[in-house]
């Protein structure tokens, strides 16, 4: 039953109706239909989202990644040509005969399609193992992540990928990739909030 509050003037009903921008994110919301097996990842990332709110942007120069994305399965596979020969440039010939195989797109980058998603590279600081702001990277939080692993970590409610390394003492940090000297390792101190969302298993993009 609904709470329902009167007055001569005016009449209120909790739950609907409220004021754009009133609620627990403060910004306007909507309703979007997703897989069941989405929900924590989604549910996850509306809690960090929320820290992030809560607690301000963090300091350190992080690359920040806000841009995620699930990835969108079709039930038909799409295979494409795989040719067979190596090019450092150019295109080998499409003869039918040089067709090593037909790649499926969706098979070659996920592994675990329940636990993948996509998140969109921010900045310079992993440029040196490929990830160029503006390419996609696939994210997967059904692996371990090890040593020398390129990660989606949360560091104190914000989101960048780094290297996961490891000081003398066995605590972690977090290295860039990005030989101009312009961003410095991470070293997870004592009071930070630190968490590994994901391994980064791959990444693409597009040139037009």
């Amino acid at each position: 039953m609904k709470n329902v509050t009167t007055n001569k003037s005016s009449v209120s009903v909790i739950g609907r109706g409220r004021r754009v921008g009133s609620g627990k994110f403060k910004e306007p919301t909507t309703v979007m239909r997703i897989p069941q097996s989405q929900k924590p990842v989604v549910v996850n990332l509306l809690e960090v989202y929320q820290q992030k709110q809560q607690q301000g942007l963090f300091k350190l120069n992080l690359d920040e990644v806000n841009d995620f994305a699930l990835p969108a399965i079709k039930e038909q596979p799409m295979h494409l040509p795989l040719y067979s020969s190596k090019v450092s440039a150019g295109f080998p010939s499409p003869a039918e005969e040089h067709v090593e195989k037909r790649l499926d797109p969706s098979e070659f980058l996920i592994d675990q399609k329940d636990a993948t998603f996509f998140v969109t590279i921010q900045g310079q600081s992993m440029i040196d193992v490929g990830l160029m702001p503006g390419d996609k990277a696939v994210v997967d939080r059904s692996k371990i992540a090890t040593i020398g692993d390129i990660v989606l970590a949360v560091l104190d409610g914000e989101f960048t990928i780094k290297t996961l390394a490891k000081k003398k003492d066995g605590s972690p940090r977090l290295l860039p990739a990005n030989s101009t000297g312009a961003y410095s390792p991470i070293d997870i101190k004592e009071g930070m909030s630190f968490e590994i969302w994901g391994v980064v298993t791959g990444s693409f993009r597009r040139f037009k």
